[in-house]
């Protein structure tokens, strides 16, 4: 055989052996054909202060008064430097969810509009009405006045995978229908500023003008709402984020029979689990959601949850990790009573409790009566920290009976364990803390377990934090 048949040999063997996702590429075109139609460019009118006009003296009253508005405009005038408030464009995008004219967008596509039109691909235009608005998981539905339009198809983003390849079609920087794909390259994905949603974040690129527009998936169903980019640049290089489609399906639905959104509330703080914080738990391996405070009258109060919990599961829901639990509750119906495990000291348990609605102002579940708290005396060292007890009136703006303040940190294992001057140790192991004194005890009642879970509260809020007592 010749070299050159042995080389075509060898590449048809090679192509042969290689997996069928591998030897072909997803063919995007009929995708961006059948389902673009259905794709809607969103812009916006918005009111704004203008800025400059704050910077502008004031010469009412005096002589200069007539010469001033002579030359920039009297109070809301048109001079050079502008009216009071002026108008603002902005665009976004959206899909068709019904025929007869509902649409999905993003809730900040619309907020703070005065008025909203939606451009169709038939370049038909529309004033929209918005039906609703849930800033938490950043979706709003539109109706415009329109029959037989093209609707996309919801589909499941449960089953979606990690590698998968998605679809995006919106309007970035105001070019309608452009197509981007790419794949999906994590699932559950908690942002710092929202806990309600766990987002599908994918490598698409997506630009100003892409949010509120649909992922899809191979099926050409949509899997996710595009809402927010994380870039260094402000453009698409970097990750991309989209609200789930079981989400944005809940939200709407309650949109259109309601007008708004409630969710489940359980009335907990929670923080993740550390490795030395499970440790400090007898825990194999870092796992579900540590309750750091229950909150005075809420459901969790009233069915006995406990500081120092870990939330393992909900209602049959795995809590793999503290960001997974809120979307959970959130979800949950108001009144259902939920099935939850939890584990406690070295026991685990089932807590039963009844889910109620997240009240608008969670903070307004703060606070407490006053109460009386260990006079004060000259500070101790212990641990490597230098402490003194907590006087009354802290004491009631945290709502504890008591606690020790810490100073300084002076040397290790406070120093290690992460131990902050002013964070203020209200628990540990588990147990009260409200002298130095009862520390020192409850330090040699330490057995082999030697990591405990020290409850602390940091700039008003409370944190566990895992401390290596040493051995003597």
């Amino acid at each position: 055989m010749k070299p050159m048949q042995w080389a075509l040999v060898a590449l048809t063997f090679v192509a042969l052996s290689l997996p069928a996702s591998a030897r072909m590429l997803p063919d995007f075109v009929p995708l961006a054909e059948e389902h673009s139609p259905a794709v809607v460019n969103i812009a916006t009118t918005r009111e704004r202060e203008n800025p400059h006009r704050s910077q502008m003296p004031d010469f009412e009253g005096s002589p200069f008064e007539d010469l001033f508005e002579r030359f920039f405009g009297g109070p809301g005038g048109e001079g050079p430097r502008g009216p009071e408030r002026f108008e603002r464009n902005s665009l976004g995008s959206g899909f068709i969810y019904t025929e007869d004219g509902y649409i999905i967008t993003a809730n900040h596509v619309v907020e703070g509009a005065s008025e909203v039109v939606v451009h169709l691909s038939d370049r038909r235009v529309f004033d929209a009405e918005i039906v609703g608005k849930d800033p938490q998981s950043d979706v709003a539905l539109l109706k415009i006045d329109a029959e037989n339009l093209p609707t996309l198809k919801l589909g499941s983003s449960s089953d979606l995978k990690v590698g998968e390849w998605v679809l995006a079609i919106g309007s970035p920087f105001g070019f309608d229908h452009s197509v981007t794909a790419g794949i999906v390259s994590a699932k559950g994905r908690s942002l710092p500023s929202e806990n309600y949603v766990p987002f599908i974040q994918t490598d698409v690129a997506i630009n100003p003008g892409n949010s509120g527009g649909p992922l899809l998936n191979l099926d050409g169903e949509v899997i996710g709402v595009n809402a927010q980019i994380y870039s260094r640049t402000g453009g698409f290089m970097g990750l991309s984020f989209a609200v789930p489609i079981e989400m944005v399906g809940d939200v709407v639905q309650q949109l259109r029979e309601h007008g708004e959104v409630t969710r489940g509330w359980l009335g907990v703080l929670i923080q993740e689990v550390t490795r030395e914080l499970a440790d400090s738990f007898g825990m194999d391996k870092p796992a579900g959601a540590l309750v750091s405070r229950v909150q005075p009258d809420s459901p969790a109060q009233k069915a006995g949850f406990e500081t120092g919990d870990v939330i393992l599961s909900f209602n049959g829901i795995e809590v793999p990790n503290s960001s997974a639990l809120p979307p959970i509750v959130g979800r949950t119906p108001v009144g259902v009573e939920a099935e939850v495990e939890v584990r406690r000291g070295d026991e685990t348990r089932t807590i039963i409790v009844e889910i109620e609605r997240l009240p608008e102002d969670i903070s307004a579940q703060r606070g407490g009566p006053q109460r009386e708290a260990p006079e004060r005396t000259e500070p101790q060292s212990l641990l490597g920290m230098v402490l003194e007890p907590l006087d009354a009136e802290r004491a009631a703006e945290l709502d504890v009976d008591g606690g020790l303040v810490v100073r300084d940190v002076t040397d290790n294992p406070a120093r290690s364990a992460g131990v902050r001057s002013g964070d203020v140790i209200v628990q540990f192991g588990g147990h009260a803390v409200d002298s130095v004194e009862t520390l020192e005890k409850q330090i040699e009642e330490v057995g082999e377990r030697r990591t405990v879970p020290v409850l602390v509260y940091r700039g008003g809020n409370p944190t566990y934090i895992a401390l290596r007592v040493p051995r003597d």
